[in-house]
């Protein structure tokens, strides 16, 4: 590989990363926004879930040098997304439970 194509090899890399570091900081910024206008908690929770996902796949293409792999990018942003349902729907019940029997803080005094 010649020097000058080294150098636009950089060039486009710093272009390519420059460019996702944009993304994320627009996607942060969305973030920061849904949190602003103070939503209803599900379409909040919905939001913040999904560009929550969106920021995981750049950051797995692209810094984890995955965007040639779909199967393993796949694998990277779905994997924890079920674990996290799981955990979710083992501790809700327990949750639900000590949020319908509690007592209000202010009643026993």
């Amino acid at each position: 590989m010649s020097i000058v194509a080294q150098a636009e090899h950089k060039h486009d890399l710093r272009r390519t990363y420059l460019t996702v570091w944009f993304w994320l900081f627009v996607l942060s910024f969305g973030l920061y926004f849904v949190d602003l206008m103070h939503l209803p908690t599900a379409l909040a929770t919905i939001l913040y879930t999904a560009i929550a996902l969106m920021k995981a796949g750049l950051i797995a293409a692209y810094f984890m040098h995955l965007r040639f792999e779909r199967l393993n990018l796949v694998y990277s942003i779905l994997f924890p997304l079920i674990l996290l349902i799981a955990l979710v729907a083992a501790v809700l019940p327990d949750g639900l439970s000590v949020l319908l029997h509690r007592q209000p803080f202010f009643e026993g005094r």
